[in-house]
């Protein structure tokens, strides 16, 4: 197949769709689609007026992309704000909550349409959303870490669906007070996920310390003897103390005699 000529931008893209969007479906459709209805209305708007554009809007997802990744971030906010205001005559169960996910990154455009790694991430970041909650990407923050009155929790590196290197994700806050503030994430759900590794390695340590002192060859105890043990006991009858006769006289035959006497 012939390689096409398509045509390639860095974009900002920004992805957004309804948290637990089926449910609200089941439970009511016409509610949920008239509310629906009313949130995308109240996005595009907003994305029109930070001079960003709507690429799609099927079902109860949304794709627009920006030229400016500040632009998108801010626009995010404004679209989280509204929505809020737009819910607050539901109850917890009936809101209609949006998730945004933001990505600056390299896209393909054709027919008006984005294709590319560029928008899976975006759709991906937004996945790991909270309800009525914007993450962005390490590129994405970058662009906009001193440039906002906003505070960017780090969420760590994430293995997402059909992308082959981690992403770093950035959870948005409004706090104008600390603009452009960083929070690092707790690393204390790491040392305590590890605990256990340290506590078995420990005993397993134990157990084989405790092994090698039990079986461990040592010499046996020795009692130092003593010149008391070592003397037999005197007699209280007088002994006689037989010796080892020689043969005193010529006669070689006279030998067992003498055997006889010491062995008797």
């Amino acid at each position: 197949m012939a390689a096409q000529n398509f045509k390639r931008k860095l974009a900002a893209i920004l992805h957004a769709d309804v948290k637990g969007y089926s449910r609200l479906i089941g439970e009511d459709e016409e509610a949920t689609v008239n509310t629906l209805m009313a949130c995308m209305e109240i996005m595009s708007l907003l994305i029109l007026k930070h001079r960003g554009r709507v690429v799609s809007g099927a079902g109860d997802s949304l794709l627009a992309e920006f030229a400016s990744v500040v632009d998108a971030v801010r626009c995010a906010v404004k679209i989280q704000d509204a929505l809020k205001r737009e819910n607050a005559g539901f109850s917890d169960d009936r809101k209609v909550v949006f998730r945004i996910g933001i990505n600056l990154g390299d896209v393909i455009e054709k027919d008006g349409d984005l294709l590319g790694d560029g928008v899976n991430i975006a759709a991906r970041v937004e996945a790991l959303a909270d309800g009525g909650g914007i993450c962005i990407t390490r590129s994405a923050y970058d662009q906009v870490k001193k440039k906002l009155n906003l505070v960017y929790e780090y969420q760590g590196e994430h293995q997402v669906k059909n992308i082959a290197e981690p992403v770093r994700v950035y959870k948005v806050l409004t706090a104008p007070e600390h603009g452009g503030q960083l929070i690092e994430k707790p690393k204390t759900p790491k040392l305590q996920s590890k605990m256990p590794s340290i506590a078995i390695f420990a005993i397993l340590a134990l157990v084989v310390a405790a092994a090698i002192w039990h079986f461990y060859p040592r010499p046996p105890d020795i009692e130092p003897a003593s010149v008391g043990k070592k003397a037999f006991p005197l007699p209280d009858k007088p002994s006689i103390a037989v010796l080892p006769f020689n043969n005193m006289s010529d006669d070689p035959k006279q030998e067992f005699f003498a055997d006889g006497m010491t062995t008797s």
